[in-house]
Protein backbone atom coordinates (compact mmCIF):
# COMPACT_ATOMS: atom_id res chain seq x y z
CA UNK A 1 0.00 0.00 0.00
CA UNK A 2 1.28 3.04 -1.21
CA UNK A 3 1.75 5.40 1.72
CA UNK A 4 0.92 8.26 -0.24
CA UNK A 5 -2.84 6.96 -0.43
CA UNK A 6 -4.14 5.67 2.37
CA UNK A 7 -7.44 5.06 1.20
CA UNK A 8 -5.83 2.68 -1.28
CA UNK A 9 -6.73 4.15 -4.17
CA UNK A 10 -5.46 4.26 -7.28
CA UNK A 11 -6.42 6.15 -10.46
CA UNK A 12 -8.24 3.36 -11.66
CA UNK A 13 -9.48 1.47 -8.90
CA UNK A 14 -12.71 2.27 -6.59
CA UNK A 15 -12.05 3.04 -2.83
CA UNK A 16 -12.89 0.93 0.13
CA UNK A 17 -15.61 2.11 2.98
CA UNK A 18 -14.35 2.10 6.16
CA UNK A 19 -17.26 1.33 8.65
CA UNK A 20 -17.98 2.09 11.95
CA UNK A 21 -20.06 1.00 15.06
CA UNK A 22 -22.59 3.84 16.73
CA UNK A 23 -22.03 3.95 20.58
CA UNK A 24 -25.53 3.27 22.43
CA UNK A 25 -25.12 6.79 24.00
CA UNK A 26 -26.24 7.84 20.67
CA UNK A 27 -29.73 6.65 20.79
CA UNK A 28 -30.54 8.44 24.08
CA UNK A 29 -31.37 11.20 22.08
CA UNK A 30 -34.63 10.09 21.10
CA UNK A 31 -35.84 8.40 24.30
CA UNK A 32 -36.96 12.30 25.39
CA UNK A 33 -39.76 12.83 22.28
CA UNK A 34 -40.60 8.73 23.14
CA UNK A 35 -41.45 9.48 26.59
CA UNK A 36 -43.19 12.56 26.11
CA UNK A 37 -45.48 10.73 23.54
CA UNK A 38 -45.73 7.71 26.19
CA UNK A 39 -47.16 11.03 28.34
CA UNK A 40 -49.20 12.23 26.35
CA UNK A 41 -50.52 9.05 25.33
CA UNK A 42 -51.55 8.20 28.79
CA UNK A 43 -52.96 11.56 29.67
CA UNK A 44 -55.39 11.40 26.59
CA UNK A 45 -56.21 7.91 27.57
CA UNK A 46 -56.98 9.06 31.24
CA UNK A 47 -58.85 11.66 29.87
CA UNK A 48 -60.98 9.66 27.63
CA UNK A 49 -61.28 7.05 30.25
CA UNK A 50 -62.48 9.96 33.18
CA UNK A 51 -64.58 12.02 30.89
CA UNK A 52 -68.02 11.81 31.76
CA UNK A 53 -71.12 12.13 29.45
CA UNK A 54 -71.91 15.27 27.62
CA UNK A 55 -75.31 16.87 27.96
CA UNK A 56 -76.96 19.64 25.92
CA UNK A 57 -78.61 22.52 27.95
CA UNK A 58 -81.21 25.06 26.20
CA UNK A 59 -81.30 28.63 27.68
CA UNK A 60 -82.96 31.78 26.41
CA UNK A 61 -79.53 33.33 26.52
CA UNK A 62 -75.80 33.29 26.89
CA UNK A 63 -75.49 36.00 29.12
CA UNK A 64 -72.51 35.29 31.40
CA UNK A 65 -71.47 32.41 29.48
CA UNK A 66 -68.18 31.42 28.26
CA UNK A 67 -66.56 28.66 26.28
CA UNK A 68 -64.20 26.41 28.47
CA UNK A 69 -64.94 29.04 31.06
CA UNK A 70 -68.44 28.77 32.58
CA UNK A 71 -68.24 26.20 34.90
CA UNK A 72 -71.58 23.62 36.05
CA UNK A 73 -71.41 23.36 40.10
CA UNK A 74 -73.47 21.34 42.34
CA UNK A 75 -73.65 22.35 45.86
CA UNK A 76 -70.68 24.89 44.98
CA UNK A 77 -68.45 22.03 43.82
CA UNK A 78 -67.42 21.28 40.13
CA UNK A 79 -68.85 18.96 38.31
CA UNK A 80 -68.22 19.99 34.48
CA UNK A 81 -67.43 22.69 32.10
CA UNK A 82 -69.01 24.32 29.15
CA UNK A 83 -67.33 23.08 26.20
CA UNK A 84 -69.67 24.79 23.60
CA UNK A 85 -72.22 27.39 23.40
CA UNK A 86 -74.49 27.88 19.75
CA UNK A 87 -77.44 28.96 18.56
CA UNK A 88 -80.21 26.65 17.76
CA UNK A 89 -81.20 25.71 14.26
CA UNK A 90 -84.46 28.19 14.42
CA UNK A 91 -82.20 30.86 16.67
CA UNK A 92 -84.76 31.40 19.38
CA UNK A 93 -82.60 30.27 22.55
CA UNK A 94 -78.88 29.15 22.69
CA UNK A 95 -77.28 25.80 23.22
CA UNK A 96 -74.73 25.23 25.54
CA UNK A 97 -72.76 21.82 25.92
CA UNK A 98 -71.31 20.73 29.14
CA UNK A 99 -68.59 17.90 29.45
CA UNK A 100 -69.33 16.53 32.96
CA UNK A 101 -67.04 14.65 34.68
CA UNK A 102 -67.14 11.16 35.11
CA UNK A 103 -68.41 11.02 38.93
CA UNK A 104 -71.29 13.16 37.79
CA UNK A 105 -72.70 10.86 35.51
CA UNK A 106 -76.15 10.76 37.86
CA UNK A 107 -76.87 14.34 36.61
CA UNK A 108 -77.29 12.99 32.87
CA UNK A 109 -80.57 11.78 34.11
CA UNK A 110 -84.49 12.61 33.12
CA UNK A 111 -85.66 15.10 36.44
CA UNK A 112 -82.01 16.75 36.85
CA UNK A 113 -82.08 21.37 36.53
CA UNK A 114 -79.86 23.45 35.72
CA UNK A 115 -80.07 27.39 35.76
CA UNK A 116 -77.93 30.24 35.16
CA UNK A 117 -76.51 31.81 38.93
CA UNK A 118 -76.67 35.11 38.71
CA UNK A 119 -76.89 38.38 41.14
CA UNK A 120 -80.65 38.24 41.85
CA UNK A 121 -82.72 40.54 44.23
CA UNK A 122 -86.32 38.43 45.36
CA UNK A 123 -89.17 38.12 47.52
CA UNK A 124 -86.73 36.08 49.69
CA UNK A 125 -83.63 38.10 49.53
CA UNK A 126 -80.77 38.96 47.47
CA UNK A 127 -79.17 36.05 46.05
CA UNK A 128 -75.77 35.32 43.73
CA UNK A 129 -74.00 38.23 45.05
CA UNK A 130 -70.74 36.37 44.69
CA UNK A 131 -71.18 35.86 40.88
CA UNK A 132 -70.48 39.43 40.75
CA UNK A 133 -66.26 39.27 41.10
CA UNK A 134 -66.54 35.26 40.21
CA UNK A 135 -68.84 35.44 37.29
CA UNK A 136 -71.85 33.02 36.45
CA UNK A 137 -72.15 29.37 36.66
CA UNK A 138 -74.31 27.17 36.19
CA UNK A 139 -76.11 25.43 38.90
CA UNK A 140 -77.43 21.74 39.00
CA UNK A 141 -79.49 19.93 40.57
CA UNK A 142 -79.97 16.04 40.47
CA UNK A 143 -83.04 13.94 39.34
CA UNK A 144 -84.28 11.22 40.98
CA UNK A 145 -84.75 8.78 38.02
CA UNK A 146 -82.60 6.61 36.55
CA UNK A 147 -83.29 7.01 32.96
CA UNK A 148 -80.60 8.72 30.91
CA UNK A 149 -81.55 11.81 29.13
CA UNK A 150 -78.74 14.37 27.36
CA UNK A 151 -80.88 17.02 26.54
CA UNK A 152 -82.11 19.90 29.05
CA UNK A 153 -84.17 23.00 28.62
CA UNK A 154 -82.50 25.61 31.48
CA UNK A 155 -84.88 27.28 33.83
CA UNK A 156 -84.53 30.90 33.89
CA UNK A 157 -84.98 31.11 37.55
CA UNK A 158 -83.56 29.30 39.80
CA UNK A 159 -85.96 26.27 41.48
CA UNK A 160 -87.56 27.42 45.36
CA UNK A 161 -87.22 23.77 46.39
CA UNK A 162 -83.97 21.27 45.46
CA UNK A 163 -84.54 17.43 45.26
CA UNK A 164 -83.90 15.89 48.50
CA UNK A 165 -85.29 18.56 50.76
CA UNK A 166 -87.04 17.00 53.77
CA UNK A 167 -91.32 18.83 53.62
CA UNK A 168 -93.71 18.40 51.67
CA UNK A 169 -95.52 20.44 48.72
CA UNK A 170 -99.40 21.59 48.50
CA UNK A 171 -101.26 23.37 46.24
CA UNK A 172 -103.27 26.27 46.99
CA UNK A 173 -106.02 27.90 44.74
CA UNK A 174 -106.78 31.32 45.16
CA UNK A 175 -108.65 33.88 43.09
CA UNK A 176 -105.71 36.31 42.13
CA UNK A 177 -102.12 35.94 42.99
CA UNK A 178 -102.34 39.41 45.15
CA UNK A 179 -98.92 40.46 46.18
CA UNK A 180 -97.39 37.15 46.22
CA UNK A 181 -94.39 36.00 44.86
CA UNK A 182 -92.28 33.20 44.26
CA UNK A 183 -89.97 32.94 47.46
CA UNK A 184 -92.81 34.53 49.86
CA UNK A 185 -92.60 33.32 53.15
CA UNK A 186 -95.24 30.82 55.05
CA UNK A 187 -96.20 31.44 58.77
CA UNK A 188 -97.67 29.35 61.11
CA UNK A 189 -98.26 30.63 64.34
CA UNK A 190 -96.38 33.70 63.26
CA UNK A 191 -92.89 31.45 62.39
CA UNK A 192 -91.85 30.81 59.28
CA UNK A 193 -91.97 27.31 57.90
CA UNK A 194 -92.43 27.75 54.65
CA UNK A 195 -92.13 29.19 51.06
CA UNK A 196 -94.01 29.69 47.89
CA UNK A 197 -92.25 27.27 45.22
CA UNK A 198 -94.27 28.65 42.29
CA UNK A 199 -97.60 29.42 40.72
CA UNK A 200 -99.55 29.49 37.30
CA UNK A 201 -102.63 30.23 36.17
CA UNK A 202 -105.52 27.81 35.69
CA UNK A 203 -106.20 25.82 32.10
CA UNK A 204 -109.79 27.91 32.36
CA UNK A 205 -108.11 31.59 33.12
CA UNK A 206 -110.26 32.25 36.42
CA UNK A 207 -107.84 31.33 39.34
CA UNK A 208 -104.55 30.94 40.19
CA UNK A 209 -102.73 27.92 41.46
CA UNK A 210 -99.65 28.41 43.67
CA UNK A 211 -97.72 25.43 44.62
CA UNK A 212 -95.99 25.89 48.46
CA UNK A 213 -93.52 24.11 50.07
CA UNK A 214 -93.23 23.19 53.60
CA UNK A 215 -90.19 22.26 55.69
CA UNK A 216 -89.66 19.18 57.38
CA UNK A 217 -90.61 18.73 60.46
CA UNK A 218 -93.42 21.60 60.30
CA UNK A 219 -94.97 19.79 57.19
CA UNK A 220 -96.86 17.64 59.71
CA UNK A 221 -98.76 20.58 61.43
CA UNK A 222 -100.56 20.72 57.81
CA UNK A 223 -103.56 18.30 58.14
CA UNK A 224 -107.22 17.90 55.88
CA UNK A 225 -108.67 21.10 57.66
CA UNK A 226 -106.20 23.37 57.54
CA UNK A 227 -107.01 26.51 56.35
CA UNK A 228 -104.69 28.91 54.20
CA UNK A 229 -105.16 32.83 54.04
CA UNK A 230 -103.16 35.42 52.45
CA UNK A 231 -101.32 37.44 55.53
CA UNK A 232 -99.98 40.16 53.23
CA UNK A 233 -99.88 43.73 54.63
CA UNK A 234 -101.64 44.47 57.61
CA UNK A 235 -105.27 43.97 59.06
CA UNK A 236 -107.05 46.51 60.85
CA UNK A 237 -109.99 46.08 62.68
CA UNK A 238 -112.19 48.86 64.51
CA UNK A 239 -114.09 47.07 67.09
CA UNK A 240 -115.79 48.04 70.39
CA UNK A 241 -112.23 47.37 72.38
CA UNK A 242 -110.83 49.79 70.23
CA UNK A 243 -108.12 49.64 66.90
CA UNK A 244 -106.44 46.73 66.39
CA UNK A 245 -103.20 46.22 63.84
CA UNK A 246 -102.15 42.78 62.82
CA UNK A 247 -99.54 41.70 60.60
CA UNK A 248 -97.30 38.42 60.36
CA UNK A 249 -93.97 40.36 59.97
CA UNK A 250 -92.26 43.19 57.85
CA UNK A 251 -90.92 41.02 55.26
CA UNK A 252 -94.84 39.93 54.79
CA UNK A 253 -95.77 43.75 54.52
CA UNK A 254 -93.18 44.28 51.78
CA UNK A 255 -93.11 41.06 49.48
CA UNK A 256 -96.14 39.72 51.01
CA UNK A 257 -97.30 35.98 52.52
CA UNK A 258 -99.31 33.58 53.62
CA UNK A 259 -100.54 31.91 57.19
CA UNK A 260 -102.45 28.82 57.96
CA UNK A 261 -104.00 27.50 60.80
CA UNK A 262 -106.45 24.27 61.69
CA UNK A 263 -110.07 25.60 63.68
CA UNK A 264 -109.93 24.54 67.05
CA UNK A 265 -110.54 20.46 67.51
CA UNK A 266 -110.51 18.10 70.42
CA UNK A 267 -108.84 15.35 68.42
CA UNK A 268 -105.64 16.50 66.20
CA UNK A 269 -106.45 14.97 62.49
CA UNK A 270 -103.95 13.43 60.54
CA UNK A 271 -101.10 15.29 58.55
CA UNK A 272 -102.40 15.73 54.84
CA UNK A 273 -100.68 13.97 51.86
CA UNK A 274 -98.07 15.67 49.52
CA UNK A 275 -99.18 17.63 46.90
CA UNK A 276 -102.68 17.99 49.00
CA UNK A 277 -105.13 21.20 47.55
CA UNK A 278 -106.41 23.73 49.31
CA UNK A 279 -108.09 27.50 48.88
CA UNK A 280 -106.05 30.15 49.56
CA UNK A 281 -108.92 32.54 51.52
CA UNK A 282 -108.53 36.26 51.39
CA UNK A 283 -108.29 36.82 55.29
CA UNK A 284 -108.10 35.38 58.15
CA UNK A 285 -111.22 35.41 59.36
CA UNK A 286 -112.92 34.56 56.35
CA UNK A 287 -110.76 31.46 56.63
CA UNK A 288 -111.58 30.40 60.14
CA UNK A 289 -115.43 30.52 59.50
CA UNK A 290 -117.47 27.63 59.42
CA UNK A 291 -117.80 25.86 55.69
CA UNK A 292 -120.21 27.71 53.30
CA UNK A 293 -121.94 24.82 52.17
CA UNK A 294 -123.12 24.60 48.71
CA UNK A 295 -124.32 27.98 47.36
CA UNK A 296 -127.34 28.98 46.02
CA UNK A 297 -128.45 31.75 43.37
CA UNK A 298 -131.33 34.15 43.73
CA UNK A 299 -132.80 36.70 42.31
CA UNK A 300 -133.95 40.17 43.12
CA UNK A 301 -136.54 42.37 41.14
CA UNK A 302 -136.73 46.09 42.31
CA UNK A 303 -139.26 48.25 40.87
CA UNK A 304 -136.50 50.89 40.37
CA UNK A 305 -132.95 51.31 39.67
CA UNK A 306 -130.29 51.29 42.60
CA UNK A 307 -127.46 53.47 41.57
CA UNK A 308 -125.10 52.93 44.59
CA UNK A 309 -125.39 48.92 44.88
CA UNK A 310 -122.56 47.10 42.78
CA UNK A 311 -121.05 43.74 42.36
CA UNK A 312 -119.87 42.75 45.33
CA UNK A 313 -122.20 44.28 47.90
CA UNK A 314 -123.51 41.92 51.09
CA UNK A 315 -126.73 40.02 51.32
CA UNK A 316 -127.92 39.67 54.98
CA UNK A 317 -130.69 37.82 56.57
CA UNK A 318 -131.66 39.18 59.77
CA UNK A 319 -128.46 41.04 59.92
CA UNK A 320 -126.02 38.21 59.29
CA UNK A 321 -124.32 37.83 56.32
CA UNK A 322 -125.09 35.31 53.92
CA UNK A 323 -123.91 35.76 50.54
CA UNK A 324 -123.42 38.83 47.91
CA UNK A 325 -124.09 40.26 44.89
CA UNK A 326 -122.62 38.90 42.09
CA UNK A 327 -124.61 40.68 38.99
CA UNK A 328 -126.89 43.54 38.14
CA UNK A 329 -129.16 44.36 35.00
CA UNK A 330 -132.33 45.37 33.82
CA UNK A 331 -135.59 43.86 32.88
CA UNK A 332 -138.59 45.23 31.09
CA UNK A 333 -141.98 44.74 32.37
CA UNK A 334 -143.95 45.57 28.77
CA UNK A 335 -147.27 45.65 30.93
CA UNK A 336 -145.98 48.52 33.25
CA UNK A 337 -143.90 50.16 30.25
CA UNK A 338 -140.91 50.38 33.08
CA UNK A 339 -137.13 48.67 33.57
CA UNK A 340 -136.91 47.03 37.07
CA UNK A 341 -133.82 46.54 38.35
CA UNK A 342 -132.55 42.50 38.13
CA UNK A 343 -129.99 41.66 40.87
CA UNK A 344 -128.60 38.64 41.01
CA UNK A 345 -126.97 36.87 44.53
CA UNK A 346 -125.31 34.02 45.71
CA UNK A 347 -126.49 32.84 48.87
CA UNK A 348 -124.77 30.24 51.83
CA UNK A 349 -128.33 28.76 53.81
CA UNK A 350 -125.68 27.10 55.94
CA UNK A 351 -124.20 30.27 57.35
CA UNK A 352 -127.44 30.29 58.99
CA UNK A 353 -125.92 27.66 61.40
CA UNK A 354 -128.56 25.78 63.60
CA UNK A 355 -131.53 27.67 62.25
CA UNK A 356 -130.86 25.95 59.47
CA UNK A 357 -131.05 23.07 60.25
CA UNK A 358 -134.17 23.38 62.26
CA UNK A 359 -135.64 25.33 58.79
CA UNK A 360 -134.74 21.46 56.59
CA UNK A 361 -136.32 19.22 59.89
CA UNK A 362 -139.56 21.56 60.02
CA UNK A 363 -140.31 21.67 56.33
CA UNK A 364 -139.20 17.84 56.48
CA UNK A 365 -137.21 17.52 53.49
CA UNK A 366 -133.42 17.37 52.80
CA UNK A 367 -131.85 18.91 50.44
CA UNK A 368 -130.39 21.70 48.59
CA UNK A 369 -132.70 24.32 46.29
CA UNK A 370 -135.98 22.00 46.57
CA UNK A 371 -135.73 22.41 50.75
CA UNK A 372 -134.76 26.10 50.40
CA UNK A 373 -137.85 26.42 47.58
CA UNK A 374 -139.97 25.07 50.45
CA UNK A 375 -138.56 27.30 53.45
CA UNK A 376 -139.03 30.58 51.27
CA UNK A 377 -141.90 29.89 50.67
CA UNK A 378 -143.35 29.58 54.02
CA UNK A 379 -141.30 32.80 55.50
CA UNK A 380 -142.43 34.79 52.34
CA UNK A 381 -146.32 33.86 53.30
CA UNK A 382 -145.03 35.66 56.72
CA UNK A 383 -143.47 38.55 55.12
CA UNK A 384 -139.92 37.52 54.32
CA UNK A 385 -138.79 40.60 51.59
CA UNK A 386 -135.51 42.15 49.86
CA UNK A 387 -134.42 45.29 50.97
CA UNK A 388 -131.44 47.54 49.70
CA UNK A 389 -130.34 49.86 52.24
CA UNK A 390 -127.54 52.73 52.46
CA UNK A 391 -124.60 50.85 53.69
CA UNK A 392 -123.11 54.24 54.25
CA UNK A 393 -124.12 57.88 53.36
CA UNK A 394 -120.72 59.63 52.14
CA UNK A 395 -120.28 56.76 49.68
CA UNK A 396 -123.48 55.98 49.02
CA UNK A 397 -122.85 52.47 48.80
CA UNK A 398 -125.79 49.78 49.28
CA UNK A 399 -126.64 46.41 50.27
CA UNK A 400 -129.43 43.79 50.56
CA UNK A 401 -130.84 42.97 53.37
CA UNK A 402 -133.70 39.72 53.52
CA UNK A 403 -136.08 40.17 56.40
CA UNK A 404 -139.71 39.93 57.59
CA UNK A 405 -141.49 43.69 56.60
CA UNK A 406 -145.04 44.15 59.30
CA UNK A 407 -148.41 44.63 57.09
CA UNK A 408 -146.38 42.97 53.96
CA UNK A 409 -148.54 42.92 50.83
CA UNK A 410 -149.61 39.14 49.70
CA UNK A 411 -147.17 38.35 46.62
CA UNK A 412 -147.38 35.15 44.27
CA UNK A 413 -144.36 32.81 44.88
CA UNK A 414 -143.36 30.14 42.68
CA UNK A 415 -141.90 27.54 44.08
CA UNK A 416 -140.27 25.75 41.24
CA UNK A 417 -139.11 27.90 38.96
CA UNK A 418 -134.74 28.42 39.36
CA UNK A 419 -133.46 30.75 39.81
CA UNK A 420 -135.81 31.30 42.81
CA UNK A 421 -137.26 34.91 42.92
CA UNK A 422 -137.19 36.48 46.37
CA UNK A 423 -139.94 39.60 46.20
CA UNK A 424 -138.98 42.91 46.89
CA UNK A 425 -140.44 45.99 49.79
CA UNK A 426 -139.43 49.34 49.65
CA UNK A 427 -136.11 49.83 51.63
CA UNK A 428 -135.22 52.65 54.26
CA UNK A 429 -134.31 54.65 51.40
CA UNK A 430 -137.30 54.66 49.48
CA UNK A 431 -139.38 55.79 52.35
CA UNK A 432 -137.18 58.54 53.01
CA UNK A 433 -136.91 59.84 49.44
CA UNK A 434 -141.42 59.75 49.61
CA UNK A 435 -141.35 61.77 52.98
CA UNK A 436 -138.65 64.01 51.55
CA UNK A 437 -141.25 64.32 48.82
CA UNK A 438 -144.17 64.98 51.11
CA UNK A 439 -142.23 67.67 52.40
CA UNK A 440 -141.16 69.28 49.22
CA UNK A 441 -144.95 69.37 48.11
CA UNK A 442 -146.13 70.50 51.65
CA UNK A 443 -143.34 73.62 51.16
CA UNK A 444 -144.74 73.76 47.59
CA UNK A 445 -148.38 74.41 48.98
CA UNK A 446 -146.84 77.38 51.11
CA UNK A 447 -148.43 80.80 50.57
CA UNK A 448 -144.92 82.40 50.38
CA UNK A 449 -146.57 85.35 48.46
CA UNK A 450 -149.33 86.29 51.33
CA UNK A 451 -146.51 85.68 53.42
CA UNK A 452 -144.31 87.91 52.31
CA UNK A 453 -147.21 90.87 51.66
CA UNK A 454 -147.97 90.57 55.08
CA UNK A 455 -144.14 90.88 56.06
CA UNK A 456 -144.15 93.96 53.98
CA UNK A 457 -146.70 95.27 55.89
CA UNK A 458 -145.51 94.60 58.94
CA UNK A 459 -142.11 96.10 58.21
CA UNK A 460 -144.12 99.27 56.98
CA UNK A 461 -146.30 99.62 60.50
CA UNK A 462 -143.08 99.13 63.12
CA UNK A 463 -141.31 101.57 60.68
CA UNK A 464 -143.90 103.92 61.60
CA UNK A 465 -144.39 103.39 64.93
CA UNK A 466 -140.13 104.11 65.47
CA UNK A 467 -141.06 107.27 63.40
CA UNK A 468 -143.36 108.34 65.99
CA UNK A 469 -141.12 107.06 69.34
CA UNK A 470 -138.28 109.13 67.68
CA UNK A 471 -140.72 112.31 67.12
CA UNK A 472 -142.64 112.19 70.22
CA UNK A 473 -141.91 109.96 72.90
CA UNK A 474 -137.87 110.21 72.84
CA UNK A 475 -138.23 114.05 73.79
CA UNK A 476 -140.04 113.54 77.39
CA UNK A 477 -138.05 110.60 78.15
CA UNK A 478 -135.12 112.79 77.66
CA UNK A 479 -136.67 115.11 80.20
CA UNK A 480 -137.75 112.12 82.70
CA UNK A 481 -134.11 111.63 83.01
CA UNK A 482 -132.83 114.52 83.48
CA UNK A 483 -135.18 114.40 86.47
CA UNK A 484 -134.36 111.20 87.80
CA UNK A 485 -130.86 112.31 87.56
CA UNK A 486 -131.18 116.19 89.20
CA UNK A 487 -133.49 113.86 92.20
CA UNK A 488 -130.12 111.10 92.52
CA UNK A 489 -127.91 114.21 92.53
CA UNK A 490 -130.10 116.08 95.64
CA UNK A 491 -130.21 112.52 97.35
CA UNK A 492 -126.32 112.52 96.81
CA UNK A 493 -125.41 115.82 98.44
CA UNK A 494 -128.34 115.12 101.38
CA UNK A 495 -126.16 111.63 102.09
CA UNK A 496 -123.09 112.78 101.83
CA UNK A 497 -120.30 112.45 105.37
CA UNK A 498 -120.42 116.30 105.83
CA UNK A 499 -124.18 116.92 105.29
CA UNK A 500 -126.04 118.00 108.20
CA UNK A 501 -128.59 115.77 107.90
CA UNK A 502 -125.71 112.98 108.32
CA UNK A 503 -124.44 114.80 111.64
CA UNK A 504 -127.71 115.07 112.87
CA UNK A 505 -128.25 111.64 112.34
CA UNK A 506 -124.73 110.58 113.87
CA UNK A 507 -125.66 112.74 117.37
CA UNK A 508 -129.31 111.09 117.33
CA UNK A 509 -127.77 107.59 117.13
CA UNK A 510 -125.24 108.22 119.66
CA UNK A 511 -127.86 109.40 122.21
CA UNK A 512 -129.88 106.50 121.19
CA UNK A 513 -127.36 104.06 121.99
CA UNK A 514 -127.29 105.99 125.59
CA UNK A 515 -130.62 105.14 126.00
CA UNK A 516 -129.83 101.58 125.55
CA UNK A 517 -127.07 101.60 127.60
CA UNK A 518 -128.99 102.80 130.82
CA UNK A 519 -132.07 100.92 130.27
CA UNK A 520 -129.98 97.55 129.95
CA UNK A 521 -128.42 99.11 133.60
CA UNK A 522 -132.30 99.46 134.91
CA UNK A 523 -133.26 95.77 133.87
CA UNK A 524 -130.22 94.49 135.50
CA UNK A 525 -131.16 96.08 138.83
CA UNK A 526 -134.28 95.05 138.68
CA UNK A 527 -133.32 91.55 138.15
CA UNK A 528 -131.31 91.47 141.26
CA UNK A 529 -133.91 93.62 143.22
CA UNK A 530 -137.65 93.12 141.96
CA UNK A 531 -138.50 94.47 145.13
CA UNK A 532 -137.51 97.54 143.86
CA UNK A 533 -140.48 98.19 141.72
CA UNK A 534 -142.70 98.36 145.59
CA UNK A 535 -140.15 99.77 147.91
CA UNK A 536 -138.06 102.16 145.88
CA UNK A 537 -134.24 101.84 145.99
CA UNK A 538 -132.96 101.11 149.63
CA UNK A 539 -130.12 103.43 150.74
CA UNK A 540 -126.34 102.60 150.84
CA UNK A 541 -124.56 101.14 153.79
CA UNK A 542 -122.16 103.06 156.06
CA UNK A 543 -118.83 102.30 155.28
CA UNK A 544 -116.81 100.54 158.01
CA UNK A 545 -113.38 100.37 157.95
CA UNK A 546 -111.83 96.86 158.94
CA UNK A 547 -108.76 96.65 161.97
CA UNK A 548 -106.26 95.49 159.01
CA UNK A 549 -107.56 98.77 156.76
CA UNK A 550 -107.28 100.94 159.77
CA UNK A 551 -103.43 99.94 161.28
CA UNK A 552 -102.68 99.77 157.62
CA UNK A 553 -103.85 103.50 157.13
CA UNK A 554 -102.16 105.00 160.59
CA UNK A 555 -98.72 106.71 159.66
CA UNK A 556 -95.60 105.55 160.68
CA UNK A 557 -93.75 107.42 163.91
CA UNK A 558 -90.72 109.22 163.24
CA UNK A 559 -87.94 108.17 165.18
Amino acid sequence: MDPNNPQGTGSGDVPTPIIKRRSWSDYLIWLLPALVAVIGLSLLIHGWLSRGPSIDITFQTADGLDTNKTQVKYKNVVIGTASNIRLSPDRDHVVVTVDLNDDAAKFATKGSRFWVVRPRIGAGGVSGVGTLFSGSFIAADVGNTQIQQTHFKGLETPPSVLHGVPGKQFVLHADDLGSLDIGSPIYYRRIQVGHVASYELDPDGRHVSLRVFIDSPNDKYVTGDTRFWNASGFDVALGSDGLKVQTQSLTSILAGGIAFGQPMRRVQPPAADENASFQLFGDQATAMAPPDGEPMYVHFDFPHPLRGLKTGADVEFLGIHVGKVVNLGLNYDAGKHTFPQLVGAVIYPQRLGKAYEQLQQAVGKHGAEPAMSEIFSRMIEHGLRAQAKSGNLLTGQLYITIDFVPHATPVAFDKNRQPLDIPTAPGGLDHLQDEVGEIVAKVNKMPFQQIGEHLNDSLAGLSTMLKNVNADTLPQLNKTLASAQQTMGTANNAFASDSPLQQGLGGSLHQLQRAAESLRSLTDYLGRYPQALLRGRPADPAYKATPAARSSETPRSQP
